[in-house]
């Protein structure tokens, strides 16, 4: 049952392995499990978006015994990503926004450390996280109890394929204020509850943090509309057009994605023209080309 976030006292901030207490995660995808009540295949790696490793094996990790790297990366006043994890999970980095009303988590890492918990600290009080979708759901339980209980923002038609229930979750639609200034918006797609988040950076224009419910390319000037990323399942051209034309009620100029990539100037224009190319192909009018 959810629990209203309100009535939830706050625990005290905790160090990394006492965070992971009692989780467990997918080797594969990183996601979160209860250790004690975990199904024998992970449900996220056995959906089509995903995939369970070549010899078809489930492999789970101890997320307290992780030692590799996680860094905080400045990538623009106000804005930070949590990126180097090594060994277990997908590779997604994880943005936090500064704003003076507190900060945001955007996409959850699938490892926490005590620096890393320190350095996210030093930032200020987190007020929010918000993974994108399932594949980003990380260790956002272990991150939630690190920083002292912070509500975990789960999109409510998403909220089945949670493999932990975070002890405070605030399910949400549509589109809702996280802070002041910083805005979640669901626009479906890759998952049903794929979402976004709207921010106004330093210089008073807006960043659009993406997740891979639009991808940036290795262009840095085009995005990409999937079902599925590592098993090139695209999205219908009427789908990739919805969803950028859901992005684009927001005013933005620089758009960041999960796994690095980014587009840093006129990404709004990207985004549409993107979804137009996208759907012109899809829907066969370049077949002469092929």
């Amino acid at each position: 049952m959810t629990r209203n976030v309100s009535t939830i006292d706050h625990p005290e901030m905790l160090d990394a392995h006492a965070a992971t207490r009692g989780l467990l995660q997918c080797a594969t995808c990183g996601v979160e499990y209860d250790a004690k009540d975990h199904p024998d295949i992970c449900q996220i790696c056995a959906d089509e978006r995903q995939y369970l490793p070549a010899d078809g094996i489930q492999h789970w990790a101890d997320p307290s015994r992780y030692a590799g790297p996680l860094e905080l990366v400045e990538l623009e006043q106000g804005l930070f990503a949590l990126r180097g994890v090594e060994g277990v999970g997908i590779g997604q980095e994880a943005n936090v926004l500064v704003t003076e009303h507190g900060n945001v988590m955007v996409e959850v890492p699938a490892a926490i450390t005590d620096s890393a918990i320190a350095a996210v600290r030093d930032l200020g009080p987190m007020r929010a996280i918000v993974p994108s979708h399932p594949h980003m759901f990380g260790l956002q339980s272990a991150w939630s109890n690190a920083l002292g209980g912070v509500p975990v923002w789960v999109s409510r038609a998403d909220a089945a394929w949670l493999g932990r229930t975070p002890a405070r979750i605030h399910l949400w639609e549509g589109q809702e204020q996280v802070v002041p200034g910083v805005t979640a918006a669901q626009l479906g797609g890759h998952f049903p509850g794929s979402a976004i988040v709207h921010w106004t950076g330093g210089d008073g224009r807006g960043v659009l943090l993406s997740g891979d419910t639009i991808a940036p390319n290795p262009d840095a000037r085009t995005l990409a509309f999937m079902r599925s990323y590592p098993n090139r399942i695209p999205l219908s051209g009427p789908v990739a057009l919805r969803v950028a034309e859901g992005a684009a009620r927001f005013d933005f100029d620089r758009l960041y994605g999960n796994f690095a990539g980014a587009v840093l100037q006129d990404a709004r224009e990207a985004v549409l023209a993107s979804a137009r190319r996208h759907a012109a192909w899809a829907s066969g009018e370049h077949d002469e080309l092929t």
